[in-house]
């Protein structure tokens, strides 16, 4: 008999959500979420084809953008299947196992992301605040130790993750209020004590993001400070306007991050339309906007993507 109890406590699947009461038009929905995708997934990999066939693009500023690149190409590409499943063929169902990978792989690709804009912000420091010893800190070798530490933070940090919700039981009704995993929503279905999870994924929130978005705000109090010493107004500017693509991808990776962070652990009943929005937004927006803002504001990067679609 607890057999069978365990049993009816251990469904087989989890049920996402797309957009609540809108079922009957999912069809529909999903083609701007499929231009999304196409121009994030397009935009990523011409960027990233650019950077890596133009020998003249081989300074840091580049190589760490082509980590950013790859990022948000893995972090489309980890959400792109179950949110095609429940707007194009109305599949709702995911199974635990799947589930556990799909929240793995996408804290872990903005775990690095969050990593690589640190070291893009670390980037922007020394190239301000010291010019002269630029190509002598930012070497070849030492950029590829920066980007590999950024992917094994993300990775080793966010492993344990499905291995704990793993051992968790879980309810009937395990509905998930968003069209992919997030572990903070996940350990929520669990019927068993899930205080390790709060307690770990807080750790995580603090390690990586939280300490990240610290040393980016200290980076840019460094590099305003160093600007306003600058006594040419047209120094100033030049000096800041290679900051500003940077700046507005930070804003976009961090904002609904920490709106979200704080919806999930502080705020009860936040309206579910609205955590669906902020969740969107926070997994495709980054993605689909980096590409966009770099070809918009980075010279070097304009004048190729002109020169590949005229030729």
């Amino acid at each position: 008999m607890p057999a069978v109890n365990d049993t009816k406590l251990q469904p087989a699947v989890f049920l996402l959500t797309g957009l609540p009461g809108l079922e009957d038009i999912h069809v529909w929905i999903f083609i701007p979420f499929c231009l999304m995708y196409v121009i994030s997934i397009l935009g990523n990999s011409i960027i990233l084809f650019i950077l890596k066939t133009d020998p003249t693009l081989n300074e840091p500023m580049y190589i760490f953008l082509s980590m950013l690149t790859v990022t948000d190409l893995g972090l489309s590409l980890s959400t792109l299947p179950t949110t095609l499943g429940i707007y194009w063929f109305h599949s709702r169902e995911i199974s635990h196992d799947a589930c556990f990978a799909q929240l793995f792989f996408i804290h872990s690709f903005t775990s690095i992301e969050s990593s690589v804009l640190l070291c893009m912000a670390f980037d922007r420091f020394v190239a301000i605040c010291n010019p002269l010893r630029y190509a002598s800190i930012l070497t070849a070798p030492r950029i590829a130790k920066m980007g590999l530490v950024s992917v094994l933070r993300g990775v080793v940090l966010n492993f344990p993750l499905p291995i704990i919700l793993k051992q968790h039981r879980y309810c009937k009704e395990s509905i998930l209020s968003n069209s992919y995993c997030l572990h903070q929503e996940v350990m929520t279905m669990a019927c068993s004590d899930f205080r390790v999870n709060i307690i770990y994924g807080f750790f995580l929130t603090l390690s990586l993001h939280g300490l990240d978005f610290l040393l980016i705000l200290l980076s840019y109090v460094m590099i305003l400070k160093t600007v306003l010493s600058i006594a040419s107004h047209a120094e100033r500017l030049k000096a800041l306007n290679t900051c500003v693509s940077h700046v507005c991808v930070v804003l976009l990776f961090y904002t609904p991050d920490i709106a979200l962070a704080v919806i999930y652990r502080f705020v009860k009943n936040t309206p579910l339309i609205f955590q669906i929005v902020l969740g969107n937004i926070y997994m495709l927006v980054p993605p689909l906007m980096n590409p966009i803002m770099y070809s918009v504001k980075t010279q070097a990067i304009r004048v190729r993507i002109i020169r590949v679609f005229v030729k």
